[in-house]
């Protein structure tokens, strides 16, 4: 396989975790900042936040960072755990930073369009395009996990510049808008925003990153796409290693290595995910969803479900009912 069709695959991988995920919401603005300003994002739980220079540029500080990032124009920043942050000009420091909230406040925003701030000091703006993806309660896969709390990818948009702009135009339009499927539409954009800048990441990535290398190796690749597109079938190791076209133990010990976990444990975490996505829509009984899962016993599955999420797949199930209600 060449490197274009690794590159592809890699992309089909990556579509098929983000999709089975259930990234569920988007929000995406721009803004024009004006020297001097400095804003603080809060932290969010299960939710990944992008910041792509536009044009101008700035700092973004992230918590328990000595260091801040310099964003330069056509850079993007990818905060994929939420982690809390700071962006500012380079004259302002993290302290006289203004909270979001007050900073939204203050200048009127009303939700959409472009957010304006800053003061009087520069009649040139920084022009960020700003926005996150939020993770359906529950959904984890150890390559979101093994992400450190920032990604820069420097000159993001000299490759993918227009590509990214008018998709973010387009999501600009569609997100929150009256149109029939517009927030569909917005989610599946973002989607692939987000599996682009993952996958530059991987690509640009450390060949010993224990958790993301894997994901670039072609071999462990063949491996992991054979295994998403038919997860029920009965996987072994030895299935697996055929697949990536390596014995058993030169398998077994380059995916534990480049993983950073067993081929089995993947496995068997990654099952768990396609049963917790269809416990919360609700359409599934508990013994269906197990053999959707690749489990012929039950009760063998609720065990393993139960270690694996922390609730029993009855009790999960009636949770995303209660919060779908609530």
């Amino acid at each position: 396989m060449g490197t274009r069709g690794n590159l592809d695959g890699m992309l089909d991988l990556l579509s098929d975790i983000l999709t089975r995920l259930s990234l569920e919401g988007t929000l995406y603005f721009r803004t024009s900042f004006t020297e001097p300003w400095g804003v603080r994002v809060p932290a969010f739980r299960n939710v990944t936040r992008f910041h792509y220079a536009h044009r101008g540029e700035a700092l973004v500080r992230i918590e328990g960072q000595a260091t801040p990032i310099s964003l330069a124009q056509g850079d993007l920043v990818l905060i994929p755990h939420g982690a809390a942050h700071v962006l500012s000009c380079r004259h302002t420091g993290a302290v006289e930073a203004l909270p979001l909230d007050d900073v939204l406040d203050r200048s009127g925003f009303p939700g959409h369009g472009t957010l304006v701030w800053g003061g009087a000091e520069s009649a040139q703006d920084t022009q960020l395009i700003c926005g996150h993806f939020a993770l359906a309660e529950g959904s984890r896969h150890i390559l979101l996990d093994r992400l450190p709390a920032l990604v820069h990818l420097r000159g993001y948009g000299d490759d993918l510049g227009p590509w990214l702009e008018a998709t973010l135009r387009v999501i600009g339009a569609e997100a929150g808008g009256l149109r029939l499927g517009g927030d569909l539409i917005a989610l599946k954009m973002s989607e692939a925003i987000f599996a682009q800048a993952i996958r530059a990441h991987i690509e640009q990535s450390s060949a010993t990153q224990s958790g993301i290398a894997g994901f670039a190796d072609p071999n462990i690749g063949r491996a992991l796409t054979a295994f998403h597109r038919q997860p029920a079938s009965e996987w072994s190791v030895e299935k697996l290693a055929r697949e990536a076209g390596l014995s058993r133990t030169g398998f077994a010990e380059r995916f534990t290595t480049r993983i950073g976990i067993t081929p089995m444990s993947y496995v068997t975490s990654w099952r768990m995910q396609i049963a917790r996505e269809a416990l919360a829509k609700g359409n599934q009984s508990v013994a269906a969803t197990a053999e959707l899962s690749g489990y012929a016993s039950e009760s063998s599955f609720s065990r393993v479900f139960k270690k694996e999420i922390g609730h029993s797949p009855a009790v999960y199930r009636a949770k995303s009912a209660a919060r779908e209600l609530s």
